[in-house]
């Protein structure tokens, strides 16, 4: 009895007034796909420039491997984002520069060097990968020659003698 009762009700009953609307939900997961699409990016490498630091501007169109970092700045130079040395306004301090050979700097040889023996061990273990001796150096443009010129002699001592400089692309 109390099934007929329910069947009577559910025959009765309004249709569902209830509509989803799911234009707005469209809109919406469209928008999110155009922000990932714009932010998403190919290239594997991500360089950041400092805070202080004004990469100069090319048109280059080829994207950075993944490589040995090296930054300069006006104030300092960093390997793989570690402070190596400090610097007053782009100028090297004399204490870091060798006595018998001035465009080579001692304290950046030396972390350099620890980078490429650290790369040569993992080469010699692992068959998939081999040491190549690539740097890429992000170099403050406003830095003097003379200093980029020391700082890539010394890297080409430490066996990077595959130095390319990052830009920024005048897009």
């Amino acid at each position: 009895m109390a099934r007929r009762g329910f069947k009577k009700y559910m025959d009765k009953r309004s249709p569902a007034t209830f509509k989803i609307q799911i234009t707005s939900m469209v809109d919406m997961f469209v928008i999110l796909l155009v922000f990932l699409l714009k932010s998403y990016s190919t290239s594997p490498v991500q360089l950041s420039p400092g805070k202080d630091m004004t990469l100069p501007a090319s048109t280059s169109t080829k994207d950075p491997t993944d490589v040995l970092k090296l930054q300069v700045s006006k104030n300092a130079i960093f390997v793989e984002d570690k402070k190596v040395m400090d610097l007053k306004d782009g100028v090297v301090d004399v204490k870091d520069i060798d006595q018998n050979d001035t465009q080579f700097l001692r304290t950046l040889y030396t972390e350099l060097d620890g980078q490429a023996n650290k790369s040569r061990t993992i080469a010699s273990k692992n068959e998939e990968m081999e040491f190549d001796g690539k740097v890429i150096m992000q170099a403050d443009r406003a830095l003097p020659y003379e200093l980029l010129k020391k700082v890539m002699y010394t890297s080409m001592m430490a066996g990077y003698s595959d130095v390319k400089i990052a830009v920024l692309s005048k897009d």
